[in-house]
């Protein structure tokens, strides 16, 4: 694990941002769920609208640091380093590894998808990567052709002794799961910001983690 990522203590519940779940809502829905005990924020919006995506990011980028959390962007190396953000997360057909760590620096937050597969989570902990993430653990709305994940992997991919984030149709009622098979971190879209009351299901999930 890099320096960076010891610091920041890559684990607990991590929002991944929706621009449908949280179209009109964006700022007042994670600042409720960083109330309730994320630890972690990635922001993810696919659309082309640059202006909108970077207004949005710095927005954000002040909410996580009045809570002392981490503000990656998903896929978008150049507007994490616009923004100044504390990272990136990086799908397999995303910038490649390297160079988002040459434009972001040492210090910056790099996650990378490995789906379900251990010889990606191995590249990846050879190119410098801060977190593995694998998924889907369960069936997914926000991604429903995920390929799913075996719980098994994660245990398996501790070999690699660095963080590991899962993701994918991950609710309360099998969070607890995911967490003893080798989860460092849960990654959450959906049961998150679907929830009536997000800073209560932040909290739920923030429960299930050993040190709580």
């Amino acid at each position: 694990m890099t320096e960076r990522a010891e610091r920041q203590r890559i684990a607990g519940l991590y929002a991944i941002t929706d621009s449908t779940l949280l179209q009109g809502r964006l700022l007042s829905a994670v600042e409720a769920a960083l109330s309730g005990g994320v630890r972690m924020l990635q922001y993810r919006d696919k659309s082309g609208d640059s202006a909108r995506r970077r207004s949005e990011a710095e927005a954000l980028l002040a909410l996580c640091r009045r809570h002392q959390v981490p503000l990656l962007i998903n896929d978008d190396v150049e507007l994490a380093q616009a923004v100044g953000a504390d990272g990136v997360h990086l799908g397999q057909g995303d910038a490649a590894l390297a160079t988002a760590r040459q434009q972001l620096g040492a210090q910056a937050i790099i996650g990378i998808t490995c789906h379900d597969r251990l010889d990606l989570a191995a590249a990846a902990s050879a190119g410098g990567a801060d977190y593995l993430a694998f998924g889907a653990m369960y069936a997914s709305t926000s991604k429903p052709g995920a390929r799913p994940c075996p719980l098994a992997v994660l245990g398996a991919a501790r070999r690699f002794h660095l963080p590991l984030v899962a993701i994918g149709g991950i609710t309360p009622d099998n969070a607890r799961d995911v967490i003893a098979a080798g989860a460092d971190a849960l990654a959450v879209i959906a049961s998150l910001w679907q929830s009536p009351d997000i800073a209560g299901r932040a909290h739920q999930f923030s429960q299930e983690f050993p040190s709580a």
